[in-house]
């Protein structure tokens, strides 16, 4: 399999943060998306991409800040939410 270009990356990232479960994860991680993916590194874009992997009642509860988020997944969350609360 061939290796995955940077732009092929951000596309198939951005695809998968507004095609989720729920409406409002839609919104939000496709609006951090749009504001932050190009500015990750490729650690940074590997944990955002494991987060994506998460269940989406989850991932809201983290970054509405209804439920801690794991440790793992801390930083990335917190970011997101930053994103999300300047609408």
């Amino acid at each position: 399999m061939a290796q995955e270009d940077h732009e092929t990356r951000l596309k198939r990232l951005r695809m998968r943060s507004m095609r989720r479960g729920i409406k409002e994860m839609d919104i939000l991680l496709v609006r951090y998306a749009d504001a932050r993916l190009s500015a990750l590194d490729a650690g940074e874009l590997d944990a955002y991409e494991a987060l994506l992997d998460e269940n989406d009642q989850d991932l809201y509860q983290w970054i509405s800040g209804q439920q801690p988020a794991p440790q793992a997944h801390a930083p990335m969350v917190a970011d997101i939410s930053r994103v999300a609360a300047r609408g």
